[in-house]
This record gives C-alpha cells, sequence and structure tokens, in this order.
C-alpha cells in the first residue's frame, strides 16, 4: 500500500468511526416501554416505570414515548411532577394558561393539583421522564 492510500484509508477509516458514534448517541437510552391502554391516553404512548417508589425514595421514575399527535387528556397529579423531556417536540398546558412548545433538554414542573395536559406536536413524536413523588403513600396521578 502506498502512502498516499495508507492515508486515504486511515481517513475512511476516522469517518466511519465518528459515524459510528454519532449512531451510538442517537440511540434511545431506555427501552420504550410498553404500549399503554390507558383510556385518558390518545394516540399511541408507550410506558416505561424505569424506578418505583420505595421505603426510602418517596417518587417515581417513569419514562413516556409519544407518536407524533398523541397526548394526554387533561389531568392532575396531588404531589405534582416533574418533565424532563429527552426527545422531540411537544405541548404542556395548564387550564386557563396558553399551551406551551417544548422541546428536548426543556423541564416543566407540574404543580401539585393543577389541571393540565401534555402530549406531541401533530408532526413530531416526545419522549420525556416524568418523575413524581408520592403523597402520603399513594401514588401521585395514575398517568404520565
Amino acid at each position: 500500500m502506498t502512502t498516499k492510500s495508507q492515508v486515504k484509508f486511515a481517513a475512511i477509516l476516522v469517518l466511519l468511526t465518528l459515524s459510528c458514534g454519532a449512531i451510538a448517541q442517537s440511540s434511545p437510552i431506555f427501552p420504550k416501554g410498553d404500549l399503554s391502554s390507558t383510556p385518558n391516553h390518545q394516540g399511541n404512548v408507550w410506558l416505561n416505570e424505569l424506578s418505583g417508589p420505595d421505603s426510602t425514595f418517596a417518587y417515581s421514575i417513569a419514562q413516556a414515548v409519544f407518536d407524533p399527535g398523541a397526548r394526554l387528556d387533561w389531568h392532575t397529579h396531588p404531589a405534582g411532577q416533574i418533565l424532563l423531556f429527552t426527545e422531540g417536540t411537544g405541548y404542556y398546558q395548564e387550564r386557563g394558561k396558553p399551551r406551551q412548545t417544548v422541546r428536548k433538554g426543556e423541564i416543566i414542573k407540574c404543580q401539585p393539583d393543577v389541571e393540565h395536559w401534555h402530549g406531541a406536536t401533530p408532526t413530531s413524536g416526545i419522549t420525556y421522564l416524568a418523575t413524581t413523588p408520592t403523597q402520603k403513600g399513594k401514588q401521585s396521578g395514575s398517568n404520565e
């Protein structure tokens, strides 16, 4: 192999290595979970409970993955909820307030007992991690 061929070969290897790294970084961190059959979900929503509350930690962490156009109906969480958006573009709205657009990297704090909904835009799916505290030994809300 000539020096020129070796340089081309090395350049191709570097490009392949970099492109494989980019693919690995865009893959999901957690499995998608199970398709939800909860009646207040419109469209396809997958749920994966990553960590449930226990005697030490009084909150759960779940991942929710929404197809484009999928959403939750109006609901509340007695102890509140924090949503950490990890993929896509979606919406969040509290009753009586304007709808907000949310994107990957943003955080929404759903205040206790405040009626709200959240979901994907018509053209983009959305994924988030939901951290939901417990209240008086019971799970806060039954929806993600």
